[in-house]
């Protein structure tokens, strides 16, 4: 051996073995992400969205489902939560695009870091934004006369099911922007089915009010059946045969999106 390879060998002889922790490893990414958001204004714009789409759906048709006998602030909530739960999911696809494309992921694969790391870290972080947003719809909601009306337990049960939505849509929207690498088109890419699927769907109107020949879609597909959900835990608890549609959706859903967002975070580009 050489002398400064010696000298180096002496240098670091007390230094005890790196043991990498995927944990502190998590906590720190999150970290930084979150951070981000705090400091960039993310976090302000998540307690501003959902005041938004509470002046926006709730004002315009108020007066109108009174007179058909509809508390509308208790009809609507739902699909303001779930509306606010789809920018968390487009704010994770933007955060994966950008790491993609800027060459972060690669550089973190190179890296002693846990491959499912990053991923995690961003969806944690997604998280994060959809706790401060539902908070705020739900403080939002109270003012317009919104109330949980079944009971701590369904109000609980509504929180943890819209936390659920969010996340699973968050998942692939993260797998989206690490194949895409695009935050700005993936964006706009979104939007358009986070509209089709809001607008078509009995959050805002009921059943009844579209034409006879889309109501099975509007009736059946996952945003309908999530806000049916989350409307009885907030006025006279759920039950299971309303319950296991929207399960089956989420369900589906995971399997679908969940290895599609390991594959595109763990491959190398």
């Amino acid at each position: 051996m050489s002398a400064p390879a010696a000298d180096a060998a002496d240098l670091f002889a007390g230094v005890p073995p790196a043991r990498p922790s995927s944990f502190a490893q998590w906590r720190a990414l999150t970290g930084r992400v979150v951070w981000v958001m705090a400091t960039k204004g993310e976090l302000a714009v998540a307690v501003i969205v959902p005041l938004v789409f509470t002046l926006g759906f709730y004002l315009p048709l108020k007066y109108v489902m009174q007179v058909r006998g509809i508390h509308y602030a208790q009809f609507v909530m739902p699909i303001i939560v779930l509306q606010t739960m789809s920018f968390t999911m487009m704010s994770n696809a933007q955060l994966a695009a950008f790491e993609a494309m800027t060459g972060l992921n690669t550089r973190m694969q190179t890296m002693p870091i846990g491959k499912l790391v990053p991923l995690l870290s961003r969806l944690s972080a997604g998280l994060v934004r959809s706790v401060v947003s539902l908070i705020a719809a739900l403080g939002w909601g109270h003012l317009i006369g919104f109330r949980f009306v079944a009971g701590w337990g369904q109000a609980v049960l509504f929180c943890v099911f819209s936390l659920a939505v969010g996340t699973i849509l968050a998942i692939g929207a993260d797998g989206l922007g690490s194949l895409t690498k695009s935050p700005e088109s993936l964006s706009q890419a979104l939007t358009l089915p986070t509209l089709i699927f809001g607008m078509l769907s009995c959050g805002f109107v009921p059943e009844a009010g579209f034409p006879a020949w889309v109501r099975p879609f509007v009736r059946n597909q996952p945003i309908s059946q999530f806000s049916f959900a989350l409307r009885d835990m907030a006025e006279h608890g759920v039950t299971w045969q309303v319950l296991w549609v929207p399960l089956v959706w989420l369900g589906g859903l995971a399997v679908v999106f969940t290895p599609m967002a390991i594959w595109a975070s763990v491959r190398r580009s």
